[in-house]
């Protein structure tokens, strides 16, 4: 980011001061941005903290960026941020910014140098991967990588979506709002990535991961943890009722989405790749440690 242009320069967080009778809610912090010495503006008549700070909207200028537990480059991953995707920074550092996601609300710390101001995004890579070419010829160097999911503001140039870091080939990506219908199909895409805890895309995509990019490329917001997904995906599904395309089942800490009846697309830690599988399978090897390896079974749509 440009310090001249830089909305956070000189700019500390706003506090406010202000008097909260009653007890103080707790809060889930995974999706609540309240810390020991800070908390959102939007909380202030929620919950009590020594300080509160009006969220900044800045936009992920990294094919990918972790989103950490703590602002330390060891911390855990806890989710990602695609090239083009909002965070909302609450406290701003020289080398991190604390925040949430702008599609999620998820809360973490982002390396500083992969945010920048506010971008209005009108193209989404539709590519497994799509390169970034130097200029709009198909024989320039590569500049980088951009995973699916990417967004991107860019003009049409040829057979090339110019955007400020370089040129996006036309079959590679598409507008922002030409949104996929069949969530299955989407997470299919997504064969043979590695599997890569907190991952939505960028190299690697874990469970909850995967479910919720392939909503999303379908115009469908699902929280991020499979606990939230949960309680928050469809709607349950009748016991006893057969299963079918599209269905979501959830185990202890897992999720996978029905690809028919009997089959499973999920990435996982036991093959440690995105696969297709029986469901039978996934609840045989969890049976041994599980009493009740399948938790919920959750259905969007009638």
């Amino acid at each position: 980011m440009n310090a001249s242009t830089s909305p956070l320069r000189n700019a500390p967080p706003e506090r406010i001061r202000f008097k909260l009778d009653g007890r103080s809610v707790k809060l889930d912090t995974r999706v609540h941005a309240a810390r020991g010495d800070l908390a959102d503006l939007a909380l202030a008549g929620v919950l009590f903290s020594a300080h509160y700070a009006r969220a900044v909207e800045l936009t992920c200028v990294a094919a990918g960026a972790p989103l950490l537990a703590s602002d330390t480059p060891k911390a855990r991953a806890v989710s990602e941020l695609l090239r083009g995707e909002s965070f909302y920074a609450l406290d701003v550092t020289a080398d991190w910014a604390w925040g949430f996601c702008g599609h999620d609300g998820y809360v973490g710390y982002v390396r500083r140098d992969a945010l920048d101001v506010r971008e209005v995004s009108n193209s989404r890579v539709i590519a497994g991967t799509a390169p970034l070419f130097s200029a709009a010829d198909i024989k320039s160097p590569i500049a980088d990588y951009w995973p699916r999911g990417a967004q991107f503001a860019a003009e049409a140039q040829g057979d090339f979506h110019a955007c400020a870091e370089g040129y996006v080939h036309k079959r590679h990506a598409a507008a922002i709002d030409a949104l996929e219908s069949d969530w299955v199909a989407v997470a299919e895409r997504y064969l043979g990535q590695p599997y890569v805890w907190g991952g939505r895309g960028h190299r690697g995509v874990d469970c909850s991961g995967l479910v919720q990019v392939a909503l999303g490329q379908c115009g469908i917001k699902a929280p991020r943890d499979t606990d939230l997904q949960r309680e928050g995906i469809g709607s349950p599904i009748a016991p006893g009722a057969p299963l079918r395309r599209g269905d979501f089942v959830f185990f202890p800490g897992h999720v996978g989405i029905m690809t028919d009846e009997h089959n499973m697309i999920h990435a996982n830690a036991h093959w440690m790749s995105v696969v297709i599988e029986p469901l039978a399978d996934v609840v045989g090897r969890l049976a041994a440690d599980h009493a009740e390896p399948v938790t919920a079974r959750r259905r969007i749509g009638a």
